[in-house]
């Protein structure tokens, strides 16, 4: 595993945001984990998530076999997607 990947990890158990028991969910059904990101609350959690964040883009474009791929990987890439979150919005604190 990628170290930044296990940082990650490290990190949501850290604040409480990975948590693992027997969970119901909205949904009803049963899960033996639960990700709350409205935990990532603090400058040291959203410094670390961002640098993680970092990390997997630096992870994507140090596959490019050239310049151009690079450019391909990142032609419009403005901002970061993920899953909906309730309504928790990241965004990068270095922008």
């Amino acid at each position: 595993m990628q170290a930044y990947k296990k940082q990650f990890i490290e990190l949501a158990i850290e604040y409480q945001v990975l948590r693992f028991g027997q969970f119901t969910l909205k949904s009803g059904r049963l899960s033996p984990y639960f990700f709350n990101a409205g935990l990532f609350n603090t400058g040291d959690a959203l410094a670390r998530l961002g640098d993680a964040y970092a990390a997997a883009i630096a992870k994507t474009l140090a596959t490019a076999q050239d310049i151009a791929d690079q450019i391909a990987l990142t032609k419009g890439l403005d901002l970061l997607l993920g899953p909906q979150l309730s309504v928790i919005l990241f965004r990068p604190t270095n922008m």
